[in-house]
């Protein structure tokens, strides 16, 4: 995989500075992955919006089915894309639709192309890495 999408400085400067992921896959499932990295994120400050197709609140927030369902008027930072590799790219694909800022791919979810898309429209693009192990490397 392509190292420029693991730069320190974009993976610092999306901890840092964001205020709002919406994170792709996460439901009311405390077991999961994504609904703890959610967690930890909201626990440092950071709105989270669960993007899910059952569209139940999870950890205080609304829910929606897709990106395109969030009302216009927020601004999304991060799209955390939590789903598997083979889904990534229309994620990617509603993340840049929408207008988002980054996405950010965790462990395991790999997309080199819908990346490359991602970047071409000018979003950050983070890719197999995990949201909470950064947030420890630098903090």
């Amino acid at each position: 995989m392509n190292e420029r999408y693991a730069d320190p400085d974009v993976i610092t400067r999306l901890l840092d500075e964001s205020r709002t992921w919406a994170f792709v896959g996460l439901a009311d499932h405390p077991h999961k992955t994504v609904y703890d990295q959610a967690r930890r994120l909201q626990a440092r400050g950071k709105r989270i919006i669960p993007v899910h197709p059952d569209r139940r609140p999870v950890l205080g927030e609304e829910a929606y089915g897709s990106l395109a369902e969030i009302p216009e008027d927020v601004r999304i930072d991060v799209v955390g894309v939590y789903r598997r590799s083979e889904f990534a790219g229309g994620v990617i694909d509603e993340a840049i639709a929408r207008g988002a800022g980054a996405v950010w791919l965790p462990l395991d979810v790999i997309d080199e192309a819908a990346a490359e898309r991602a970047l071409a429209a000018g979003l950050d693009v983070v890719m197999d890495r995990c949201p909470a192990i950064e947030w420890s490397l630098r903090h």
